[in-house]
C-alpha cells in the first residue's frame, strides 16, 4: 500500500475537440472501457516518489488511479501533497539533491523553469510516442521545452464555469442562468434581496481563485492577442486593458453583502462547502473540479442541487474558456518513473478519474463514456466548442510571480480584494514584480 506524506514546507487555441474527447473521436461514442495499460513492467519491490499540489479529495481521486498502477506493477508509490507549495517543495528537495522520482507541475510556467536549469528528464521514445498518439500539438507544446517533450499532461480543468445553488436560484426567481456580466451582477443583487446573504463563496485565502476570476474577464475584455502578451509580458501590468478588467473585478468587489464573510481566509474546498453543505451563500465562481468537492464534500448532487453555466460574456464579448492542467514530468531517470510516466499517458489512467468527477482528461483517446455524468461531459463539451481557448495566464507565468502564497499576483490581487479602491496601485505593484520575475 502506498504511504501519503503532507509536505510541511511549503498560444492554446481550440483544436481541443481531439483533447476532450470530441465526437470524431472514434472510441468516443462506444461506451467501451480503454484497455488496460499494454507493455507496462513487473516493478515489484520498486518505489516510486511523487509530489504533486492535489490534497483533500482530488488526493483521494489520484491515490485510486496509483491503485491500478500498483496492482499492474507491483511498484508502491508514495505520494507526497505539496498543496499550493509546489515551487518551494520541489526547490527544497532540489537543493539537497533529494528530487521525487515523479513531480506533477500544475504551471507550464514551472516545467520550463525546471528544464531550463537542468532538472527534468526528457522523455524516454516510447513514452514520447504515446503522447503524440493521445495528445493534440497545443498540449504536447505545452509540455516542451525548447523543442524538448519532457512533460504528460495527465489533468485539465475548464475554470471558465461559476457554480450556482438551484433552490436558492428558484427561491430568488432567477429561471435563466445569467448571459452577460451584467446580468450576473444584477442576479446576485436579486439573490442578495431575497435573503441569501453573501450569494457568492470565494476561496480567497487561496489566491489563485482571484487570478482565476482576473484572467476570465481579461480574456473577454481585452482578448486573446493581448492576452498572450501580457502573458509574455509584452505589454505591462500598466496597461489601460489591465485595468480596466481590474476595475470590473474591483466594481463587483465593492457592492456591499455580495460575498460571503472572511473571504480571504477561505479556501475553495471551504468556499464549495459553504455554498453546497451549508447552503450558505449561492454561488462559487470557479472550475470544473468543484463538482468533485460537492460530491464527496456534501450531499448535493451535480446536475440537481448543484449546476453551472458558462462564464458570462463581458462587454459583448465571444464563448470563450481559460482552463488549467497538471503535468507529470520525470526528475529521476529510472524504471519506476518511466513506467508511471507511460501509465499517466494512456486512456485508462485518466479515465479511472474521469469515473470520479472533477476532471477533464487533455488525453485524446479518454472517451466521453467515461465521464461520471453529464455535467462533466457538459464541461468537456464546453471547452471543446470554445471559439477561443487559453490557458491560465498565471500558469504560464514564472511561479514566483503568478504561483506563489504570499507574493506577485496571489497576494496583489487578494490586497485588492481588501481594499478594492486600489486599482491603479495594484497595477503598478504587479507591473513591478512582473519586472523582476520575467528577468
Amino acid at each position: 500500500m502506498k504511504r501519503i506524506a503532507m509536505a510541511t514546507v511549503l498560444s492554446l487555441t481550440v483544436a481541443l475537440a481531439a483533447a476532450c474527447g470530441g465526437s470524431d473521436n472514434k472510441s468516443s461514442g462506444s461506451g467501451a472501457s480503454p484497455s488496460a495499460s499494454a507493455g507496462l513492467p513487473q516493478l515489484n519491490g520498486t518505489k516510486i516518489n511523487v509530489i504533486g499540489k492535489w490534497s483533500g479529495v482530488e488526493q483521494k481521486s489520484f491515490l485510486k488511479v496509483l491503485d491500478a498502477f500498483e496492482k499492474q506493477t507491483g511498484a508502491t508509490v508514495n505520494f507526497t501533497s505539496s498543496g499550493d507549495n509546489t515551487p518551494t517543495v520541489l526547490g527544497t528537495r532540489l537543493a539537497a539533491g533529494n528530487p521525487p522520482d515523479v513531480a506533477i507541475l500544475p504551471q507550464p510556467g514551472l516545467l520550463q523553469q525546471f528544464a531550463k536549469k537542468g532538472d527534468l528528464i526528457k522523455l524516454p521514445d516510447n513514452i514520447a510516442q504515446t503522447v503524440k498518439a493521445n495528445y493534440s500539438q497545443s498540449w504536447q507544446d505545452l509540455g516542451s521545452s525548447g523543442g524538448t517533450l519532457y512533460g504528460v499532461w495527465f489533468k485539465g480543468a475548464n475554470k471558465s464555469t461559476i457554480w450556482y445553488r438551484t433552490d436558492a436560484f428558484s427561491q430568488a426567481g432567477l429561471t435563466d442562468p445569467p448571459a452577460t456580466w451584467d446580468d450576473f451582477v444584477k442576479a446576485l443583487g436579486t439573490l442578495r434581496d431575497s435573503g441569501v446573504n453573501g450569494p457568492v463563496s470565494s476561496g480567497g485565502g487561496d489566491g489563485w481563485t482571484l487570478t482565476d476570476l482576473f484572467e476570465n474577464i481579461y480574456l473577454r475584455t481585452a482578448g486573446a492577442e493581448k492576452y498572450d502578451q501580457l502573458t509574455n509580458h509584452e505589454i505591462p501590468w500598466t496597461d489601460p486593458s489591465v485595468k480596466e478588467a481590474l476595475n470590473i473585478m474591483s466594481d463587483l468587489w465593492k457592492q456591499k453583502n455580495l460575498f460571503q464573510p472572511n473571504t480571504l481566509q477561505t479556501t475553495f474546498a471551504d468556499s464549495v462547502t459553504q455554498v453546497f453543505g451549508n447552503k450558505k451563500g449561492a454561488v462559487v465562481i470557479e472550475g470544473d473540479f468543484a463538482a468533485t468537492n460537492i460530491t464527496q464534500s456534501t450531499k448535493a448532487k451535480p446536475g440537481v442541487d448543484a449546476k453551472f453555466f458558462p462564464f458570462p460574456s463581458v462587454k459583448g464579448s465571444e464563448p470563450a474558456v481559460m482552463g488549467s492542467g497538471d503535468v507529470a514530468v520525470m526528475m529521476k531517470d529510472n524504471k519506476g518513473s518511466q513506467a508511471l510516466l507511460q501509465y499517466l499517458a494512456s486512456p485508462e489512467s485518466a479515465s479511472i478519474w474521469a469515473g470520479l468527477g472533477g476532471f477533464t482528461a487533455p488525453n485524446s483517446k479518454v472517451p466521453l463514456s467515461a465521464y461520471s455524468d453529464d455535467v462533466a461531459r457538459e464541461s468537456a463539451d464546453q471547452l471543446v466548442k470554445a471559439k477561443v481557448f487559453r490557458f491560465d495566464l498565471s500558469d504560464l507565468t514564472p511561479a514566483d510571480f503568478g504561483g506563489t502564497p504570499g507574493q506577485g499576483m496571489w497576494k496583489d490581487l487578494q490586497d485588492l480584494f481588501a481594499n478594492p479602491g486600489n486599482v491603479d496601485s495594484t497595477a503598478k505593484t504587479l507591473e513591478k514584480q512582473a519586472k523582476a520575475a520575467y528577468k
